[in-house]
């Protein structure tokens, strides 16, 4: 059988994976190396326990899936959806992570004297259009996100559902 055209939804991510990778490493300070211990069986327990680490998995897995949606770059079927599906739990979880883990950093004692200050003084915050408790970037973060499952029904739908390669 021919290889198909990638559908436009996949070729889009070459994009997408792009912010979604660069929001990553600004939320979590990923370095630009990072290392893994392959002492023991076990040695992911705790490596894999750390958002940092989390956020690096799925940002080397974001690398492979904008290489895969260049065009002329050769996949099939099963390989987007098996990145995609990798991505989802690390991606889907990221946020909340995120707000975790700048609670954590953040320094309260500026934050009281920020919600002291007269309203006039106060920085506009950005707030969620649709209203849902969501900030801007979080928002914008899970619309990106949504976008990797558009391409996956778009690859599992040209492909009849069958394993195809797409060129």
């Amino acid at each position: 059988m021919e290889p198909l055209d990638k559908p436009d939804e996949l070729l889009a991510l070459h994009d997408v994976t792009a912010v979604l990778f660069d929001t990553l490493r600004d939320w979590f300070d990923v370095p630009d190396r990072v290392s893994l211990s392959l002492q023991d069986v076990d040695a992911a327990v705790t490596e894999l326990s750390e958002p940092v680490m989390v956020a690096a998995m799925a940002m080397r897995k974001l690398q492979a899936l904008r290489l895969l949606s260049q065009p002329g770059v050769r996949t099939s079927t099963d390989v987007v959806v098996s990145i995609v599906q990798d991505l989802d739990r690390a991606l889907l979880h990221a946020p909340s992570l995120h707000l975790e883990r700048r609670a954590r950093l953040a320094d309260w004692d500026a934050a009281l004297e920020e919600l002291t200050t007269t309203p006039e003084e106060q920085p506009a915050h950005q707030e969620d259009p649709a209203g849902e408790g969501e900030d801007a970037e979080t928002a914008a973060f899970r619309a990106l996100h949504a976008r990797l499952h558009e391409a996956v029904h778009a690859v599992v739908q040209a492909s009849d559902g069958q394993i195809r390669y797409f060129v």
